[in-house]
């Protein structure tokens, strides 16, 4: 018999699909919602099997169809998003509109439905470039330096405000980079995509020296699930991240390794690869690990499944073009 009704917004997407699939095995009954811009809906081929999945194909800038998806559902996890922090600056208002603008969209037809649970995806990028590593939840915020990481503060500050207007209790999670079985942006696609097309040399955005921390998707839903089971704080904010980070050369060099060539780099020089590009990512996860969590598998493990799961389902590279 299935426990409560859950509504997964971005259910297509990397994230939200391998959440869909964890909740349904734990016997929860699913409504999904996505406008597929970016979701596949290869990625629910196995939810789609399942009795206890609704689908609702369309935007959450649908306020009337988001209204009518989420009646009956007690509790919301909300990934869509658009998370193009590369190119952020060719479309600001990309940003506004499915992050921010989206995120008031689904507090109001929680409000509307009566629904007082969010499970939040934020980003470690709004710390912006960090002067305390590695980076507590209670770090002092910088100026924000992309637009896709000042729009998700704009989401954690609405979540907080409905949190004491309306009664509502949150869980935010601010991510490191994602990794593992469905990933689709990134750059562990860049580096496949150019490799594929000429394995004798592979372009690196920046200087190669950029130090970012990753983690893995199935640790990655551990965490979230774990931390919405064990806090009651009306707003509860978590790192989520190992403890641990690693350059760019050295993604570049298990990547290459996991697909047998050996390129020669050519750097596009400078301490980043583009605007907003933090160099150097290290989230503090010590709140987290109180509760008991910790990752089963390092950075490296992330990249090489994420490398094996590209070479396995290539349909991706095509799909997301």
């Amino acid at each position: 018999m299935c426990c409560m009704k859950i509504f997964v917004t971005g259910c297509a997407g990397f994230i939200g699909s391998n959440l869909v699939d964890r909740l349904l095995v734990d016997n929860y009954h699913v409504v999904g919602i996505d406008n597929f811009s970016t979701g596949q809906e290869r990625f629910l081929e196995m939810a789609s099997t399942n009795p206890h999945f609704d689908l609702v194909h369309g935007d959450l800038l649908d306020e009337q169809l988001l209204l009518d998806a989420m009646s009956g559902c007690e509790m919301v996890f909300h990934f869509a998003a658009n998370a193009d922090v590369r190119f952020g600056t060719e479309h600001p208002r990309r940003d506004l509109e499915q992050n921010t603008i989206a995120t008031y969209n689904v507090l109001e037809a929680m409000r509307a439905n009566g629904i007082k649970r969010i499970a939040f995806s934020s980003t470690g990028s709004v710390y912006g470039e960090a002067t305390v590593i590695p980076t507590p939840e209670d770090a002092p915020f910088p100026v924000q330096t992309s637009l896709y990481a000042a729009s998700k503060l704009a989401c954690e500050g609405l979540i907080a405000a409905y949190c004491e207007g309306f009664d509502l209790q949150s869980w935010i999670f601010r991510f490191v980079s994602i990794l593992g079985e469905r990933y689709t942006h990134g750059h562990v696609l860049d580096f496949y995509k150019k490799l594929k097309v000429d394995p004798s040399r592979l372009q690196v955005l920046g200087n190669g020296k950029q130090r970012k921390s990753y983690l893995y998707i199935q640790d990655c839903l551990d965490a979230m699930l774990m931390v919405v089971e064990k806090t009651t704080d009306k707003v509860n904010i978590f790192n989520l991240g190992v403890d641990g980070y690693c350059e760019v050369d050295d993604s570049i060099g298990w990547i290459n390794e996991a697909l047998g060539v050996k390129p020669k780099l050519e750097y596009t020089g400078g301490d980043r690869g583009w605007i907003g590009d933090n160099p150097f990512i290290f989230l503090d996860t010590k709140k987290i690990r109180s509760l008991g969590w910790e990752p089963k598998y390092s950075i490296s493990d992330g990249v090489v499944k994420t490398v094996e799961f590209l070479r396995n389902n290539e349909w991706v590279m095509e799909a997301r073009k």
